[in-house]
């Protein structure tokens, strides 16, 4: 049944009734200088398990998002700040499929410091216990999608099993049983993407999942991201991306893996610049060796330099780096992974594998004798050891305090450094970042950081 088309008459009145509701709600949450009710400027068509949306919704709405959602090829979506777009966690139809973002067309994600855009669930179910429940869908850039920006945003409580009839699964983005969403997805090698000053937290899967497109991933918060494996921002081929001063709070496993899995005469090879980025915790919550901080793979042309690792289970990878540039195996060897910073606490991870590698504290892990750690890696890196444990002096976070598999993420944590830290005034290979010269969205030029003196997202206070 074509949902669009729906000719039956208590459907056809159920679907009037619900776009007067939405109407309603945001109309009581936007009003004018004058308190008159301000209406957001959009179109709207509602079926029972889509709303088809473009055009404006106006700062302070509130959303009540009971179906997909879906931004139709060759139209756009802004959303003005402190819109809230709650989404209930009844999913859709009698399989209660998680709700999906669908971007076939545009989005522009505008909030502000003051005024942030949510996307998040009812406020009795932000709980400690759903951290990692995964009670939507997430935000879904498909191969239409030509734009999207995401800036001072929450995305939060994502990441459902991906089932049978989900538009994700019917399209071929996910395989219904065995994925689980990301919070943001891009699949348009040819789409351009800027997601800054963000806030990415408590989802079941990773914060972003770059299949492609370019873009700039700057400024942002990640938190509690991946329940048994994933990621903060993992790459694949016909990604280009430069992702910068970004906080990276206990991803389940890397705070970047850097792929260019999927590599095609189509899909081109993935190339990604992070720098001055910090991460905290990461792989302590997943068995293996396979993650720590960051993980660079499958060919991937990757510069990770200034960058500052705070009490991570392992240093940096390249996985089969003995046989480089092959996209079956270890990274691309013109890659500099290199002078960043490993810091450790005393503190001793409450899991513990001792059949793998027994590593129970940050700088063991650091020190390990690892399979994929490449001698050509870090070889100019500062790396704690048991006698030398490297404390970067945060302006409000102790290294000794917090611990190694921790997720719940404390806002009043400051990573600014100290005026004698050791992570100030430092060099590092020359990066030139690939949109230092500006990204184009929607007629506005975004530019990537530049590198800066100093390990990890924040410089002296």
């Amino acid at each position: 049944m074509n949902h669009h088309f729906n000719n039956n008459k208590f459907m056809q009145m159920k679907n009037l009734l619900f776009v007067a509701m939405i109407g309603a709600t945001m109309s009581l949450a936007a009003c004018g200088d004058n308190n008159e009710p301000e209406l957001p400027s959009s179109e709207t068509e509602v079926s029972e398990t889509e709303m088809t949306v473009s055009g404006t919704w106006k700062a302070g709405s509130e959303i009540k998002l009971d179906r997909h959602l879906v931004v139709p090829e060759g139209e756009s979506l802004t959303i003005e700040p402190g819109v809230k777009i709650i989404v209930s966690t009844a999913g859709v139809g009698i399989n209660h499929t998680p709700i999906e973002v669908i971007v076939k067309g545009n989005l522009y994600v505008l909030g502000s410091e003051e005024q942030p855009v949510y996307f998040t669930v009812d406020e009795s179910k932000r709980t400690a216990a759903n951290i990692f429940a995964g009670l939507w869908g997430g935000i879904i850039a498909t191969e239409s999608c030509q734009e999207m920006v995401i800036d001072h945003a929450v995305i939060e409580y994502t990441g459902g099993q991906v089932i049978e009839g989900s538009p994700s699964a019917t399209s071929g983005i996910y395989t219904a049983g065995d994925d689980a969403y990301p919070q943001i997805t891009t699949t348009n090698i040819n789409g351009k993407y800027v997601i800054t000053n963000s806030i990415i937290r408590n989802g079941w899967s990773d914060g972003i999942y770059l299949m492609g497109g370019s873009a700039i991933i700057s400024g942002n918060t990640f938190a509690a991201n991946g329940y048994s494996g994933a990621e903060a921002v993992n790459i694949k081929a016909g990604a280009k991306a430069d992702i910068a001063g970004n906080i990276m709070f206990s991803p389940n496993t890397n705070g970047l893996k850097l792929s260019s899995s999927g590599q095609s005469e189509t899909r081109g090879q993935a190339v990604a610049n992070a720098y001055n980025n910090t991460i905290i915790n990461a792989g302590w919550r997943r068995d293996g060796e396979k993650g720590g901080c960051v993980y660079v793979e499958k060919n991937c042309l990757a510069n990770v330099v200034n960058n500052l690792m705070v009490n991570c289970k392992f240093r940096a990878m390249t996985p089969n780096y003995k046989n480089p540039n092959s996209s079956d195996a270890g990274y691309d060897d013109k890659s500099v992974i290199d002078h960043n910073m490993y810091v450790s606490g005393t503190q001793k991870s409450p899991i513990v594998y001792p059949e793998e590698s027994n590593v129970a504290y940050a700088f063991e892990g650091y020190n390990y004798e690892h399979k994929s750690y490449n001698p050509a890696v870090d070889s100019h890196s500062v790396i704690a050891t048991a006698d030398n444990l490297v404390n970067p002096g945060f302006f409000n976070f102790d290294i000794n305090a917090v611990g190694l598999t921790d997720y719940v993420y404390n806002p009043a944590w400051d990573f600014h450094l100290s005026a004698d830290s050791p992570a100030l005034g430092v060099t590092s290979a020359s990066v030139t970042p690939c949109f230092a010269g500006g990204l184009e969205i929607n007629g506005k030029l975004y530019h990537s950081p530049a590198l800066e003196p100093h390990f990890g997202a924040f410089g002296a206070k």
